[in-house]
């Protein structure tokens, strides 16, 4: 084996560094040879453009700047010694150099040598590590070299034959022998860039009528790659950046490496020290030098910029200098216009003047007589201005002392009808049977108290009277009668009562009103419908003011029956009224003696001739003919009567219709009121849930309230209550159904259970309940009772007891139909029960 030894260190170091050089042309060669024959395109592919063609931001640089430029920057040595190759093999081996004859000189150059050959190795993918991904596009071989390189290449078609994609960067970094991925060259994306623009444009497709198509497609593509090539100058900027730092680094780390290994080695402690404070300089000018490079760009930059932006103030200052001049000679123009104007008439204006002066003094004179005018508005202004202050302010204080005295008025009344109310129950009780025949003069006074506190609202009133209480209208504002006519002692009590009703109702006068919150109701829904809500409920539950009851009654109608009057043909109720008139209709007779029984106590319903008889009649009729089943029962004469009091005579129709068919169970209104006496039972059911005390002192004494809540259910207590707890039940009633009818009564017991409680005997008991509900005046309480103290109150629990008692009624009813049948029998076969008669047959 020969060996082969250079005769100095400094040939050694040329020999490593074109090694290292002939290593790296090599690598970027076969590199370069790869990427042209898979990317590259030909000189003949190259777009032909405008678009092309005027982009300047797609120059490259000169491969061999590029090249000499890195070369530069390593400043490795490029000649030789005088020996080289076989002669300074054949020298003898160069003897170490001591600390006297060696040379500054030859120490920086062995350590810009050694930074050549850093790394050492046989691998040919070994790359330099002083090269980014991004520094070698700078570093381009020379046209010698590539034709070398070409020729290897063409020896290994199998490596130009290989996929398309991109190639790996011939400098990566190749710290702990890590291979990397590296991005495609610039100047292969470019050409790359070039070749699909030119390849997209075709001259035939533009000349054939795509060419505005083709332009813009262009331009898409041109925007999109010069979006990609600032990118990527972004990228080139910051890996050089990088690049200079880890030279820097290596350079520093190489030195440190020299000195601490062979340099080292005989060399004074005080030289070293020098050296390293020299290489430290060195690296600090570097340094300052690199900085002041950059500067110096910066500034060159601007500089630039500057010079545009002056140009361009140097274009806007001439054109409005253009501008200023053309407005210059305008401006003569007219100025030349305005002076032979004033000559001209300058000669007409003397007689003009004379005349002219008369008119602005006359003008002048009637100038100031308007402003003296004026200014004695404005002071008369300001006086009628404070006068009105004061009088507003006065009003107001009035109206607040109004108000004030109209609420201590009220109460006052109020305190006064309480109290009027004890004086006549205090008359009613004095007023007993004396037994003496003689006639007392306290008698007499006590006599004459009574007949002035039952007088009537009238014109006529006694001169001389005793006591003159508050009169009272003889019919309330629902056509009911206050005060009945013939008994004394009735007319007494309901006169108290109807005092106690004013004092209720002006103590709720005082408070909130419930109308206020209507009418804030139904303006929100002007522009829209109503609809079912908790607001309105709350409302509908505190009572429908007397001027919307109509409305509301007749929406929540429609709200139940909307399913049945949709069926029905347009004139249904004027139908069924003409063939209820024409044909035999087995009804009719009832219907009309029930008529003036119905509400013999209201103005309209009193008598044959009043208005509410004749759409009693027609609404009753309609219905019998729609409900054969049922015909007439003895209680629609009552549910209609109230519903025509704010209702039409078809829109009561449909509320009978309501309260038959949807409301209440089937057979609630049949002959056998099944369904009436099923909810007798489910309400002592409830009865012994929600008033257990009260029900156990009805069961001590044996007392049937059934009897008596009867007919609440079936009438929806008409006749039973005042009237004006009536129609707040049945505001509740139309809205929510059959429930509010259990709350109610549920609510009437609670109310007056102390007192209940208080009787004895079944007597007292039965007799209080008879007329108990008409001593009830306060509807808030009763209300709150209803809805609040009585819940949880749900339907399901109501409709599940309805099913249980309802077939336990059904089979009571088969065993008394049993009943009946062997009665029947039994009175045919005996001759002594042929004389009895059943009560069906005595009413037929």
């Amino acid at each position: 084996m020969l060996n082969t030894q250079a005769a100095t260190r400094q040939d050694m170091t040329y020999w490593l560094q074109e090694l290292q050089q002939k290593r790296w042309e090599y690598c970027n060669n076969l590199d370069a040879a790869k990427r042209d024959s898979r990317m590259s395109p030909t000189p003949s592919d190259l777009s032909k453009g405008l678009v092309a063609k005027d982009n300047p931001d797609l120059s490259i640089l000169s491969q061999n700047a590029s090249a000499e430029r890195a070369r530069n920057i390593l400043a490795v040595e490029t000649s030789p010694t005088d020996l080289v190759g076989e002669q300074a093999a054949s020298q003898p081996a160069p003897v170490q150099p001591s600390s006297i004859n060696f040379s500054l000189k030859q120490w920086s150059t062995e350590i810009k040598n050694s930074m050549s050959s850093l790394r050492k190795g046989n691998n040919e993918n070994r790359r330099s590590i002083f090269y980014t991904t991004e520094e070698w596009e700078m570093l381009d071989p020379t046209p010698k070299d590539l034709e070398d390189s070409m020729a290897l290449e063409e020896k290994r078609k199998h490596l130009a034959e290989g996929s398309k994609g991109l190639t790996s960067s011939a400098f990566p970094f190749d710290f702990g022998r890590i291979p990397h991925k590296t991005r495609r060259p610039l100047k292969d994306m470019i050409a790359s860039s070039k070749n699909r623009n030119s390849s997209d444009s075709s001259p035939t497709e533009w000349y054939a009528g795509n060419g505005n198509k083709l332009v813009s497609e262009l331009q898409l593509k041109y925007q999109s790659q010069q979006e990609e090539l600032e990118k990527l100058k972004k990228d080139l900027l910051s890996q050089k950046e990088l690049v200079r730092l880890l030279q820097q680094t290596v350079r520093s780390s190489q030195y440190d490496k020299y000195f601490a290994s062979r340099l080292c080695e005989g060399v004074p402690k005080d030289k070293l020290e020098l050296l390293h404070q020299k290489d430290d300089q060195i690296l600090g000018l570097n340094n300052q030098l690199e900085k002041l490079n950059l500067e110096k760009d910066n500034l060159q930059q601007e500089v630039k910029n500057l010079k545009c932006k002056v140009g361009e103030l140097n274009e806007q200052l001439g054109m409005l200098m253009e501008t200023i001049q053309a407005k210059d000679e305008v401006i003569m123009k007219l100025s030349h216009q305005l002076s032979e104007c004033e000559d001209s008439t300058s000669s007409q204006s003397g007689a003009v003047n004379t005349s002219m002066a008369a008119c602005t003094n006359k003008e002048l004179q009637e100038l100031d007589r308007l402003k003296d005018n004026l200014q004695g508005y404005k002071t008369q202004n300001k006086f009628l201005n404070k006068e009105i202050l004061e009088l507003s302010a006065l009003r107001r204080n009035a109206e607040a002392r109004e108000r004030e005295w109209q609420a201590k008025y009220t109460s006052l009344e109020a305190k006064l009808c309480q109290i009027e109310s004890k004086y006549l129950i205090l008359l009613q009780e004095m007023k007993n049977p004396v037994c003496s025949e003689e006639q007392s003069p306290a008698r007499e006074v006590i006599t004459q108290l009574l007949e002035d506190a039952l007088k009537a609202e009238t014109s006529e009133q006694p001169e001389q009277a005793f006591f003159k209480p508050h009169l009272v209208s003889e019919y309330d504002i629902y056509g009911f009668q206050t005060v009945p006519e013939d008994d004394d002692e009735e007319k007494l009590v309901a006169k108290s009562r109807a005092l106690d009703l004013r004092s209720l109702s002006l103590s709720e006068n005082r408070e909130i009103s419930t109308g206020v919150k209507w009418e804030n109701y139904l303006a929100s829904t002007m522009n829209r419908e109503m609809m079912r809500c908790v607001e309105l409920k709350n409302l509908i539950r505190s009572g429908i003011p007397h001027e919307h009851r109509s409305k509301i009654w007749k929406w929540c109608v429609n709200l139940h029956v909307k399913k049945f009057k949709d069926s029905t043909i347009p004139g249904y109720f004027q139908t069924l009224l003409q063939n209820a008139l024409e044909k035999q209709n087995p009804a009719s007779k009832q219907i009309e003696l029930d008529l003036l029984r119905t509400l013999p106590n209201n103005k309209h319903y009193s008598s044959p001739t009043s208005e509410g008889i004749q759409k009693l009649r027609n609404v009753l009729l309609a219905f019998s003919w729609r409900n054969p089943d049922i015909g007439y029962c003895q209680g629609l004469n009552r549910l209609v009567a109230i519903a025509l009091l704010y209702l039409e005579q078809e829109d009561a129709f449909w509320c009978l219709v309501t309260i038959v068919e949807v409301f209440m169970p089937r057979d609630y209104y049949t002959k056998t009121l099944l369904g009436s006496q099923v909810d007798q039972r489910v309400f002592k059911d409830l009865m012994s849930e929600k008033l257990p005390r009260l029900h156990a002192h009805f069961e001590q004494y044996k007392v049937d309230y059934t009897l008596i809540t009867f007919n609440w259910f079936l009438v929806v207590f008409v006749d039973s209550v005042v009237s004006d707890i009536l129609f707040k039940i049945w505001d509740s009633f139309l809205y929510e159904g059959p429930k509010v009818i259990f709350r109610f009564a549920l609510a009437l017991f609670k109310y007056k259970e102390e007192e209940i409680l208080k009787l004895q005997d079944s007597m007292s008991i039965f007799k209080y309940l008879r007329y108990f509900t008409r001593t009830i005046l306060d509807a808030r309480k009763l209300t709150g009772i209803a809805f609040g103290d009585l819940n949880p109150f749900p339907l399901r629990q109501i409709r599940n007891r309805r099913t249980y008692h309802l077939e336990k009624v059904r089979l009571e009813l088969t065993e008394l139909e049993a009943i009946r049948e062997d009665f029947l029998r039994e009175r045919e076969t005996c001759v002594e029960k042929r004389d009895l008669i059943s009560d069906d047959e005595e009413d037929s």
